[in-house]
C-alpha cells in the first residue's frame, strides 16, 4: 500500500516509530472487534485525516496477516461517522464529502448533538469501539489511554486512540511525507479548526504585506506546535473589547472586571526566612493590565498543599498565577499539585523533553524524563525566544519559574507579548487603587467638622 511504502522509505525515524505504534493499536482493535463492531469518527480536520489513512493502512495490513487480501485494497468497510453542523466551515464539509467519495467511505451523517446522535447510532448498530483522532493536548484527551471506555453517562463503547501520543509535528510530517490531501483551510493559516464561531487563522503565521489584505503561511510552517490552538477565539474577547473605551457605565466595568489569584509556594516564605519580593511585584503587574487580585496565598512546598489551593482558586478566578517552589526548572511538587487539582496525571511531553535535552545537554544530573513530566492533556508551553525555559500554562493556571524580580520582569514581559498573539490574557484599562491620606489627627478632624457644622 502507498502509505505504508512511503513511511518505510522515509528517513524520519520518529515518524516511523509513531506510525508503527499507531498501526499496532489499529490491528489490535481489529483483532478484538469485528468490522461490524467498529466505527471511525471523521471530522475533516488534520488529525482525523491522518487517522483515516492510518486506518486504511492498518486494515490492509491486518487482512494481509490473515491472508485474506488479494494484494489490493479495493474498499474500506469501516463505518465512518460525520457529525454535520451548521457552524462548520464550508471547506470542512466539502473536504469531508469529497474524501468520502474518493475512498468509498460508508458515511453515517449525524446532524444532532454528539451525545444523542451517538446514542441513536449505537442503538441501531452493533458498534462496540470507535476510532478517534484524539491527541494529548486536546481538551478531550484528559485521562485517556489508547483504549479507554466511554465516560459515565455516555453510551458504552471503547474509545480507540491510535495517535494519542502524536504531536503537531508528527501529524504534519505524516501528511507531507505521504502526500495525502487535507482541508484547504490549513493552507490559509488555520492550525486548529473548530467552528466558524471560535476559529480564526493563527496570528503566528501572519505575513506582513501593506499592499494587500492580511495573508497567512500554511499550518505546517508553524514552528512551535504547542501553539496550534492559538487560533481559537478566547472566551474573554467578546466581553472585554469595549471595556475602558468610555462607552460603558461603572456597573458594566465592574461586571467585566477580571480577577486573578496569586499562589506562592515555599516554606522559606511561610517561615519568614526569605522576604517575598515577587508577590508585591506580581500584584502590581496584574493590576497594570486591568485585572483585580482577589487574594495572595503562601503554601508549603508539598503536592497536597499546592493541589488544595489551586483547586480552591481555579474555579473562582479567571486566572491563577503560581511562583516559588522552583529551581532552574519547574518544580515537580508544583506541577504534581496542579495535576492533582485538575484530576489528571503527570505524563511525559516529548517536545518538552527534546527542548530540555537541547538546553541542558550533558549538564543534567537528574532524569530528563522526570523533568519533562507535565499535567496530561491540559498543558500548553508558552515559549518565547527570550526565555531559557518556557512558561507553563494549565488551562487558567500559569506557572512562573522566576526566583528574583529581574527574572519575573522578563517572564512577565514575554507573557504579555505572547498574549498579544494568543489572546489568553486580555488586557484592560489599568486597575487603580486610590487611597486618601491625611496628616491631621482624628481629634483635629472631628474638631474641624464640629466647627463647620456650628457655623451653619
Amino acid at each position: 500500500m502507498e502509505i505504508d511504502k512511503a513511511i518505510r522509505e522515509s528517513d524520519d525515524r520518529r515518524l516511523k516509530t509513531k506510525y508503527n505504534n499507531a498501526i499496532y493499536v489499529i490491528k489490535r482493535a481489529l483483532a478484538l472487534y469485528s468490522i461490524e463492531e467498529v466505527a471511525f469518527s471523521f471530522n475533516g480536520g488534520k488529525d482525523s485525516t491522518v487517522l483515516l489513512h492510518l486506518l486504511r493502512a492498518g486494515y490492509f495490513l491486518h487482512k494481509m496477516e490473515q491472508k485474506c487480501s488479494n494484494g489490493g485494497l479495493t474498499s474500506f468497510p469501516i463505518r465512518t461517522i460525520y457529525f454535520e453542523s451548521s457552524a462548520a466551515f464550508p471547506e470542512i464539509n466539502s473536504f469531508t464529502y469529497d474524501t468520502a467519495s474518493s475512498y468509498g467511505l460508508q458515511l453515517d451523517i449525524i446532524s444532532s448533538d454528539f451525545k444523542s446522535g451517538l446514542e441513536k447510532l449505537l442503538k441501531a448498530n452493533p458498534i462496540r469501539a470507535i476510532f478517534l483522532g484524539v491527541r494529548i493536548g486536546d481538551p478531550t484527551a484528559v485521562g485517556q489511554e489508547q483504549f479507554s471506555p466511554s465516560s459515565p453517562g455516555w453510551p458504552p463503547f471503547m474509545r480507540v486512540n491510535p495517535i494519542l501520543d502524536w504531536s503537531y509535528r508528527d501529524v504534519w510530517a505524516f501528511i507531507l511525507t505521504c502526500k495525502v490531501q487535507y482541508c484547504s483551510l490549513y493552507d490559509q493559516g488555520y492550525t486548529s479548526i473548530g467552528s466558524i464561531h471560535d476559529t480564526v487563522p493563527n496570528a503566528l503565521l501572519s505575513i506582513s504585506d501593506s499592499c494587500c489584505k492580511e495573508k497567512f503561511k500554511p499550518a505546517y510552517l508553524l514552528s512551535d506546535g504547542r501553539l496550534e490552538r492559538a487560533g481559537r477565539a478566547k472566551k474573554f474577547s467578546s466581553s472585554i473589547n469595549n471595556v475602558g473605551n468610555g462607552s460603558g457605565s461603572v456597573d458594566s466595568h465592574k461586571s467585566s472586571l477580571l480577577v486573578a489569584s496569586v499562589i506562592a509556594v515555599g516554606e522559606e516564605i511561610l517561615f519568614g526566612t526569605v522576604e517575598d519580593q515577587l508577590g508585591p511585584s506580581l500584584r502590581r503587574k496584574i493590576h497594570s493590565i486591568g485585572w483585580s487580585v482577589s487574594q495572595t496565598v503562601v503554601v508549603q512546598n508539598d503536592k497536597d498543599s499546592v493541589a488544595e489551593e489551586v483547586e480552591r482558586r481555579k474555579s473562582t478566578n479567571d486566572m491563577v498565577f503560581i511562583y516559588g517552589g522552583v529551581g532552574p526548572l519547574h518544580s515537580d511538587v508544583t506541577l504534581a499539585g496542579v495535576a492533582k487539582a485538575f484530576g489528571v496525571r503527570l505524563a511525559p511531553d516529548e517536545e518538552f523533553e527534546e527542548y530540555l535535552r537541547h538546553l541542558i545537554s550533558d549538564h543534567c544530573t537528574g532524569d530528563q524524563n522526570e523533568m519533562a513530566l507535565l499535567p496530561e492533556g491540559i498543558t500548553e508551553l508558552l515559549h518565547h525566544e527570550k526565555l531559557a525555559v518556557p512558561l507553563i500554562k494549565c488551562q487558567n493556571v500559569i506557572i512562573f519559574t522566576a526566583t528574583n524580580a529581574t527574572e519575573l520582569d522578563k517572564e512577565w514581559d514575554c507573557l504579555i507579548e505572547l498574549t498579544r498573539s494568543c489572546g489568553f490574557l486580555p488586557t484592560m484599562v489599568p486597575y487603580v487603587s486610590k487611597h486618601l491620606q491625611t496628616n491631621l489627627s482624628d481629634v483635629r478632624i472631628k474638631v474641624y467638622h464640629f466647627t463647620q457644622f456650628n457655623n451653619f
